[in-house]
C-alpha cells in the first residue's frame, strides 16, 4: 500500500482563508484515479480581468458537467482553487446508480410518495443521460453498464426490501427481489434478501470529468487554475468574482460547483460532512464471475460497497464515521483498509484482496440523501450545486440540466425537488 499522498487537497481539517467558499481537506491517501491516463486538463492562470456569460467555481465532476452543458450556448469560465479534477472527484468510487442511499419507501415517508417517485424517476433518467453523454461525446472513461445488488442489512431487512421492490415496480423501475435461498444460489452471499436492479454503471471519475472539461474547452470555455475567489460582488446585471490577487472575473451568472467546500452563507438544510474510506486491490484479483457485472452495496449504516474495474481490481469502500475531519488523518488509512478487507472477505466467499491503493475523503450527507441544486436565496444570478448522498455523479448530471434550464430561462419540471428553501 503506498504511503499517504499529501497535496493542497489534503491536510488537517478546515483551514481559514479569505475566501468565498469553505476550504476543506477533501481527501487523504492516493486514490486509484491519481494514476489514470487521460485525466489531464490544460488550465491557465487568471492574471487579467475576464468577462463571460457564466462563471463556474469548481473544476470537479459537477463543474465539468455544468461546463459541458453551458458551453453549448454561452461563453464560460471555470475556476478552481487547486486545479481541474484534483478535489473530491478523485476520491469517488464512481458507482453510477439511480438508487439513493435512502430507499424509495423511506424517502416517501419524508417527502411524500409523489415527490419520492419523481426523485427516483429523475435519477434513473440521469444515469441514462450520463451514458448517452459519454457515448455522444466519445469520452474514454471506462464506462460500463452494471446491475446493482442491494443487500439486506441492519437498517433495512428482507421485509423492507420486499416492500421496496414492490414500490419500485409500481412506478416502472425494473427491480427483482431475491430471497435468502436465491441470493445464495445465484451469488453465494449469505443475507436474508436483496434487490437486483438494472440501469447502473461504473466509470473512471477522473477521466470522465477531464473529458467533459476538454469538450467544454473545445467549445470555447476557459479553465483557470489555481484561482482563489476572495470576494463575490453583486451588480445590477452581473456578478463579479474577485480573486485573492485582486483580478476580476465578471459574469452574467455564477454557478458554485464546489463539492463539499460550501459557499459561505448558503443554507445546507441540516446536511453534514462525514468521513469515508476506500481501497483498490491489485489488478487481476480473482473474483466470482458475477461480480464483474454488478455494483454491490448493503442497507446498513455504515454500509459496505464494492465493484470491479476493467483491469480486474476490486474497489471497496465503507467504514464511514460521523466526523468532518477524521478522513484527513493518514494514520487511519491502514487500519481502515484492513477493516474493509475483513468485511468484504467475510461477505464474498473466497475473495482475497491485497490493497494496492487506499484513500479517504469528505462526504456529504443530507436527511433525504438528496442534493441541493438551484438559485441561491438572496443572491441574484447565483446558483449552487451541493451533491449530498452517495449519488454525486448522478446528481451532477441533474444539476447541469436544472441550472442550464434556469440560465436559459426555461422551466425544469423537477427543479422544485432540489431547490434551496
Amino acid at each position: 500500500m503506498p504511503e499517504a499522498e499529501r497535496s493542497s487537497a489534503h491536510g488537517g481539517g478546515i483551514r481559514a482563508r479569505n475566501s468565498e467558499t469553505i476550504e476543506r481537506d477533501l481527501r487523504t491517501g492516493r486514490p486509484l484515479w491519481a494514476d489514470s491516463i487521460g485525466k489531464s486538463v490544460p488550465a491557465e492562470p487568471l492574471r487579467a480581468p475576464v468577462e463571460v456569460d457564466v462563471a463556474i467555481v469548481g473544476a470537479g465532476i459537477s463543474g465539468a458537467f455544468m461546463a459541458r452543458e453551458l458551453s453549448v450556448d454561452f461563453s464560460v469560465a471555470v475556476v478552481d482553487r487547486r486545479g481541474p479534477v484534483l478535489g473530491s472527484t478523485m476520491a469517488s468510487t464512481a458507482m453510477l446508480q439511480w438508487e439513493l442511499d435512502l430507499p424509495l419507501t423511506a424517502l416517501a415517508e419524508r417527502i411524500g410518495e409523489a415527490d419520492a417517485t419523481r426523485v427516483y424517476r429523475r435519477s434513473a433518467a440521469a444515469v441514462a443521460n450520463l451514458v448517452a453523454i459519454v457515448r455522444d461525446e466519445r469520452l474514454r472513461c471506462g464506462l460500463k453498464a452494471k446491475r446493482s445488488l442491494y443487500l439486506a442489512g441492519d437498517q433495512f431487512g428482507s421485509r423492507a426490501l420486499r416492500r421496496e421492490t414492490g414500490a419500485r415496480a409500481g412506478m416502472g423501475l425494473e427491480s427483482t427481489y431475491l430471497g435468502a435461498a436465491e441470493l445464495r444460489e445465484r451469488f453465494g452471499l449469505e443475507r436474508t434478501g436483496a434487490i437486483l436492479s438494472k440501469g447502473s454503471a461504473s466509470a473512471d471519475p477522473a477521466c470522465l470529468a477531464a473529458g467533459l472539461l476538454r469538450r467544454a474547452a473545445a467549445r470555447g470555455a476557459r479553465i483557470f487554475a489555481p484561482v482563489e475567489v476572495g470576494e463575490v460582488l453583486q451588480g445590477e446585471t452581473h456578478v463579479s468574482l474577485v480573486t485573492d490577487a485582486g483580478v476580476e472575473l465578471r459574469a452574467r451568472h455564477v454557478v458554485f460547483c464546489c463539492g463539499y467546500e460550501f459557499p459561505r452563507g448558503v443554507p445546507t438544510h441540516g446536511a453534514r460532512i462525514v468521513s469515508t474510506w476506500a481501497l483498490a486491490s491489485k489488478p487481476l484479483t480473482a473474483t466470482p464471475p458475477w461480480l464483474k457485472q454488478h455494483l454491490v452495496w448493503e442497507a446498513s449504516d455504515p454500509y459496505l460497497y464494492f465493484r470491479t474495474t476493467a483491469d480486474g481490481r476490486v474497489i471497496v469502500g465503507g467504514e464511514d464515521e460521523a466526523s468532518s475531519t477524521r478522513h484527513a488523518d493518514p494514520k487511519l488509512l491502514a487500519p481502515k483498509a484492513k477493516a474493509i478487507i475483513r468485511k468484504v472477505s467475510a461477505l464474498v466467499p473466497g475473495l482475497k484482496i491485497e490493497a494496492d491503493y487506499a484513500w479517504s475523503g469528505a462526504f456529504g450527507e443530507s436527511t433525504t440523501s438528496m442534493p441541493l441544486i438551484g438559485a441561491i436565496p438572496g443572491m441574484p444570478r447565483a446558483y449552487a450545486v451541493m451533491g449530498f448522498g452517495g449519488n454525486g455523479i448522478t446528481y451532477s448530471v441533474i444539476a447541469s440540466q436544472i441550472v442550464g434550464a434556469a440560465i436559459r430561462g426555461r422551466p425544469d419540471d423537477d427543479a422544485d425537488l432540489y431547490a434551496f428553501r
